[in-house]
């Protein structure tokens, strides 16, 4: 059902791929916009449990596009150095693929419980159960992830070998 990609020997293995996941702070969703657009949005996110978890507004255009088709994708970026004598950048990247979902009850305290955790720094225990409580306006939406892959670039690669 999902290709297999091209370059093989640059794929990540499922252990660097999912430490990208862990690591990095922000990707970009892609989904079915308005009028058969494509519609991708930047937005922060947390790794948990195999699921990609994020905050949104209840109402507009991305609740709206999920809710029409929940098939999605998610990149992230992890390293893009340029190289200006090689004409090229030295990268790190993952894409995800899988179904949107909003998430409800137990399921919901706990993904919002690790995003608070990976974005509030060294805010108090009693700050962040303050937001916690307190954030009944926004959903909580899973990516129930089908399909996943990292990839970097030859380089990085060939350092590996070394």
């Amino acid at each position: 059902m999902f290709r297999e990609m091209r370059r093989g020997k640059q794929l990540l293995s499922m252990e660097d791929t999912i430490a990208v996941m862990t690591r990095c702070t922000n990707g970009v969703l892609a989904c079915s916009g308005d009028d058969g657009y494509p519609y991708a949005v930047p937005l922060s996110y947390v790794y948990f449990n195999g699921r990609i978890y994020f905050h949104s507004a209840k109402a507009g255009h991305k609740i709206d596009a999920i809710t029409k088709n929940p098939k999605v994708s998610f990149s992230i970026i992890d390293e893009d150095k340029i190289v200006s004598k090689e004409y090229t950048t030295y990268f790190r990247s993952v894409i995800a693929f899988g179904k949107a979902r909003i998430v409800e009850g137990d399921e919901r305290l706990e993904s919002f419980t690790a995003l608070v955790e990976k974005y509030s720094g060294n805010q108090s225990e009693e700050a962040r159960n303050k937001e916690i409580s307190r954030c009944k306006q926004a959903h909580i939406i899973a990516i129930d992830v089908e399909h996943i892959t990292g990839k970097e670039s030859i380089e990085f690669v060939n350092v590996k070998r070394q």
